[in-house]
């Protein structure tokens, strides 16, 4: 193996995992210190790419999501010919493995999944234990080096300009997260993120409601039962929420991306969990508070609740959370 690897990483679809897949990164990194790593990776992930200091370049990727697209994924990795000399394969897709394989990649690392042999040079075993825990399971395929938790950079100049714009100065607000774009067994409801709005604003705390534009009509509830929010969901870009939640005293959001972006940036994390289960994809981080029922019906890590009740999320009460809420701001708050 050259002491300069080329490496092509097949990155994940959804912006937790791409946070979780720094695992990988800086494992890689530390093997390979002298290593050029690049991501395919949706076009969405590059502002997010761009906050790890391991990755060269995002390229974007060429297919639809779900779409198998076999002539596509076919010519797109003739392009990348003599590019690479290692590929790691973070899907588990038979179609994710394609695009290393057609274009010649020496080594192709991932775990079997979708039987993908003759796809894959290098199969690495995947544990039971393992296969819900992500960020372990993407560290797992360096077989070697340090498991770190993610860690992104910050645009200070950017920050300070979103601040302003947005009223709100560094450390003295609380950053709600109240989407999921999994679906809505893991949404705990407005009304709930309204009621603890409201009690952070009785403190004196700025309270921002951060998300993408699909989770506008959800904080749009939230912001009309708890005036005097600041509703920022579908107005910033994903490098903006980046730098605003790292300005955040405090971050309350369910099991979702921006919960791990919170993580990332070093903001203390209160996490609610309902159809997913905290053991499996934790925030990585030491300020992080886990609040989850554990109802006997869950986890059961899916999209909206099969027996129609969503009682894991609909009966955790408020002061459970803001419980959790308060034991974070006790806390020094960090520079």
């Amino acid at each position: 193996m050259a002491e300069s690897p080329a490496i092509l990483v097949i990155g994940p679809r959804w912006v937790g995992d791409m946070v979780m897949a720094q695992c990988l990164f800086s494992a890689l990194k530390e093997q390979y210190p002298n290593a050029a790593i690049d991501v395919l990776a949706p076009a969405w992930a590059a502002p997010l790419v761009k906050r790890m200091p391991e990755i060269r370049q995002q390229i974007d990727f060429p297919m639809k999501p779900g779409a198998l697209e076999f002539r596509i994924r076919r010519r797109f990795g003739r392009l990348l010919r003599g590019r690479y000399d290692m590929a790691y394969i973070l899907p588990g897709s038979w179609k994710s493995a394609l695009i290393p394989f057609f274009a010649r990649i020496p080594r192709r690392v991932g775990n079997l999944r979708e039987m993908r042999y003759g796809l894959l040079t290098d199969i690495v075993p995947l544990p039971d234990a393992v296969k819900r825990r992500t960020a372990r399971a993407y560290f797992g395929l360096a077989r070697g080096g340090t498991f770190q938790a993610p860690k992104l950079t910050i645009d200070a100049v950017s920050q300070a300009a979103l601040l302003d714009r947005s009223g709100l100065s560094a450390k003295n607000f609380v950053a709600l997260m109240p989407g999921a774009e999994f679906g809505p067994a893991k949404r705990w409801p407005s009304e709930s993120y309204a009621d603890l709005a409201r009690a952070m604003m009785a403190r004196g705390l700025k309270v921002a409601l951060l998300g993408s534009r699909n989770d506008a009509e959800v904080t749009a509830e939230i912001a009309a039962l708890a005036p005097g929010t600041v509703d920022l969901a579908g107005k910033t870009r994903l490098e903006d929420a980046i730098d605003l939640i790292a300005a955040a005293r405090l971050a309350v959001s369910n099991d979702s991306g921006l919960m791990h972006v919170a993580a990332a940036v070093g903001t203390p994390i209160v996490a609610v969990y309902g159809s997913t289960s905290p053991e499996n994809t934790p925030p990585l981080s030491e300020h992080a508070e886990l609040v989850w029922l554990g109802l006997s019906c869950s986890p059961c890590h899916q999209k909206t609740c099969p027996l129609g009740h969503l009682n894991c999320l609909k009966t955790l009460d408020v002061a459970r959370v803001a419980a959790a809420v308060d034991r974070l701001l006790a806390m020094p708050a960090a520079a």
